[in-house]
């Protein structure tokens, strides 16, 4: 048995069974050792930023880690914006990044580079193998540090000699810790200030937003009539019918502000002190208001559900809250817009789905109506670094197979990993990709818009536009081997989506608004 051998055995024994590739020389040790320990599903992307975003959907859907196996510096250098999305989803996540044999580095061959030096801005833990005997032991530190509560990223840099070398068998891994509970003390202390507050905020991350804490946020509501929000960019959430409904704190801070403005007790249950995603001119970063009496009453790595329901024990609130029914939305007809599109997703969108959300702009119709729809799962962009969805949505396919995943996707962003097509159709991946096609940066548009300049230039408008040419997802997906149609209607949207959900494996709609 050699290191690679051995490593891979002692994650299989703790519990992890995908591993998203592109791998190179340095990894081919680890490559070879996927035959020899079966249980983990190799899946190969064609970028780097594929498997960061795709193990991140992984980890959000199951709660375990998948692995990445990545080449050198510059491979995790392309992986980097979706690890740094995952960081602030705080998912469990595996990088294997391989590295050139210790006794090979003083020569500073061409891809030599600091590793670890790139990895720790993204990274919750960070390790470089120093033998073989070792590895194994160093993949059960880096899964123990993946699983500590919220969950985070732990990169093992893996020289090859380490992987090659023998090793004598795979090692024992220590449990994380579990999530932690609120105290009596804590508890009693937000229950008597949402009982005293007259206009108190219940700001809800993390946890929180799972059907059982979003229904423990029901009865404090109906106990203390607070206002209930939900973080700007979720990492999942749950959603649909017969679930508590709360809307979304703004996403920029003038209505943001206006939102918490008159709150004179903020409670944060799995959320952070919310914070303008961007500064702005006379406009503070922090948007509740400094007159606010702080709670926090679970942190994001808490059990927030379990919070919330002793916090409505003590409100002696109703055992159960029911959402007020909701009529979802039939077929639209008439102009594909952003209205159109979001009531046709509602309309058509099959029973526990997963949605994963990066259509930017094009989502507030989607949004506006989602509560309507049947029971679904919703991952968000938590970190901002766009090239996002077509990935994690191939994770949350790989992680669960038996439920429809809906990649609803702004045309920019998504061709920042465009390669996620091609693994969707290798796989065989159950993936409904929606293109909002409006060629267009269109909320650097509105940016522009909001930073006072209302008739931009030749070179700003260039800048902000995708329309010369054109692109062509249809064709685009065609090549990478998905079925694909572009549409302009809503007739023909609903058309598609009921084709697409109906058949399976993966395809592509391009709507043109």
């Amino acid at each position: 048995m050699n290191g690679a051998q051995a490593l891979l055995e002692t994650l299989v024994a703790g519990g992890v069974d995908t591993c998203f590739a592109n791998p190179g020389t340095t990894e081919m040790q680890l490559v070879a050792a996927l035959d020899d320990v079966p249980a983990i599903r190799p899946v190969l992307s064609l970028f780097e930023g594929v498997c960061t975003g795709a193990a991140d959907g992984y980890g959000r859907i199951t709660g375990r880690p998948a692995l990445t196996v990545m080449h050198l510096g510059p491979g995790l250098a392309n992986g980097l914006a979706n690890l740094h999305n995952a960081r602030r989803a705080r998912t469990p996540l595996i990088n294997l990044v391989g590295d050139h044999a210790t006794w090979h580095r003083n020569a500073d061959a061409p891809l030599t580079s600091d590793i670890v030096s790139l990895a720790t801005p993204m990274s919750n833990w960070v390790r470089e193998a120093t033998s073989a005997q070792g590895l194994a032991a160093d993949g059960a530190a880096a899964l123990t540090a993946a699983l500590q509560p919220p969950g985070g990223i732990a990169t093992l840099i893996i020289p090859q000699d380490c992987q090659w070398d023998p090793a004598t068998g795979p090692a024992s891994i220590a449990q994380p810790a579990a999530p932690s509970l609120a105290s009596a003390g804590t508890i009693e202390t937000t229950a008597q200030a949402l009982q005293n507050s007259q206009t108190a905020v219940l700001l809800l991350g993390a946890s929180a937003l799972t059907e059982a804490g979003l229904r423990a946020a029901a009865r404090v509501q109906a106990a203390s009539n607070c206002r209930v929000y939900i973080e700007t960019f979720a990492a999942r959430r749950d959603g649909g019918a017969g679930l508590p409904n709360f809307d979304r704190l703004p996403y920029f801070p003038e209505p943001a502000i206006e939102a918490l403005g008159d709150a004179d007790t903020l409670v944060l249950a799995g959320a952070l002190d919310p914070v303008s995603f961007f500064g702005y001119p006379d406009l503070p970063s922090r948007l509740a208001p400094e007159t606010a009496s702080l709670h926090l009453l679970a942190a994001p790595p808490d059990n927030a559900a379990a919070a919330l329901n002793a916090v409505a024990d003590l409100l002696g609130a109703p055992g159960d809250v029911a959402p007020p029914l909701t009529e979802r939305p039939s077929s639209p007809t008439g102009k594909l817009d952003v209205t159109s599109l979001g009531q046709a997703l509602v309309a058509h969108l099959p029973e526990n789905a997963i949605v994963v959300n990066e259509a930017a702009t094009s989502a507030a119709g989607f949004d506006a109506l989602s509560a309507a729809a049947p029971p679904h799962t919703v991952l968000g962009l938590t970190g901002g670094a766009i090239g996002q969805g077509l990935p994690t949505a191939v994770g949350a396919a790989v992680a669960a197979p038996d439920r429809q995943v809906l990649a609803f996707q702004a045309d920019g962003s998504g061709m920042y990993t465009v390669q996620s097509l091609w693994t969707m159709a290798r796989e065989a991946l159950d993936v409904t990709v929606v293109i909002a096609a409006n060629n267009a940066y269109r909320i650097l548009q509105v940016e522009l818009h909001r930073s006072g300049i209302d008739e931009p230039g030749p070179s700003a408008r260039s800048l902000t536009d995708l329309g010369n040419p054109r692109l062509d997802w249809a064709t685009i997906a065609q090549g990478f081997g998905l079925p694909a149609s572009r549409v302009g209607s809503a007739e023909e949207l609903s058309a598609a989506l009921e084709r697409s959900f109906a058949e399976p494996g993966p395809s592509l709609i391009e709507a043109a608004l």
